[in-house]
């Protein structure tokens, strides 16, 4: 797929403001939010290797590589852009929110949202956990593609991930038995750290299964009728 044409479809999702916010409440800034044409060739290179296994193994039910542009990359995107915003008055374009952050992507499927968050953020130590062992191998087969570092693929139920030291970042988008995964998740996220969950607006009541946790409010993903993105924010005092 030709990259202009994939920024083209991305640009609802990378434009206006996001939060930096280290808990509820914080500040909104203006970002600069366009990827770097060395992205957009990853991303296009992420979807010929999605389109290419697909065919030979369900990955996504999403076919048309304009709608997974939109629905996976898009969705992926607009999260990373909130959680690792970029902030103009303090730094040049190019630069995302400082640190080496420590981001775990549960149930990470056919990579969505952690490749995508890893392409925006590089500097993040990025772990996906995938219990299918033929979901992992497709993992593994991007990671080599597009030559990504520091990226540890889990081939394990989320339950058989270690809590400690725990994550800077847990997210989750699109998991089975989510009102069970949910907790253990949130049990995933260290002092400080944040939970960020890309759901239906009709699955926000599960936030209550989730304890210790200040949650912000619900933002909506563009281009959706009813998706959000809602993130949760762990005190350095209650783990």
């Amino acid at each position: 797929m030709q990259p202009t044409r994939i920024a083209e479809l991305l640009e609802p999702f990378l434009t206006g403001s996001a939060s930096t916010r280290s808990e509820p409440g914080g500040s909104l800034v203006e970002e600069a939010a366009a990827l770097s044409s060395a992205q957009l060739q990853d991303i296009s290179t992420y979807i010929d290797m999605l389109l290419r296994w697909n065919a030979r193994m369900n990955l996504t039910a999403i076919r048309d590589p304009e709608e997974i542009v939109v629905r996976h990359f898009g969705e992926s995107l607009f999260a990373a852009r909130h959680l690792f915003p970029r902030d103009t008055s303090r730094s040049n374009q190019s630069t995302v929110a400082k640190g080496r952050a420590r981001v775990a992507d549960i149930g990470s499927g056919a990579g969505f949202p952690g490749i995508p968050i890893k392409l925006w953020a590089p500097e993040i130590a990025l772990t996906l956990v995938e219990s299918n062992q033929k979901k992992a191998t497709f993992l593994r087969e991007v990671v080599r593609s597009l030559t990504l570092t520091d990226i540890d693929i889990q081939n394990v139920r989320a339950e058989k991930v270690a809590p400690r030291p725990g994550f800077d970042v847990v997210i989750l988008r699109a998991v089975e038995r989510f009102a069970e995964v949910l907790p253990k998740a949130g049990s995933l996220v260290a002092a400080s750290g944040r939970i960020g969950l890309l759901i239906g607006s009709a699955q926000l009541a599960a936030r209550n299964l989730v304890g210790e946790l200040s949650w912000a409010e619900p933002v909506p993903v563009p281009m959706s009728r009813a998706r959000v993105l809602v993130v949760g924010y762990r005190d350095q005092e209650s783990k």
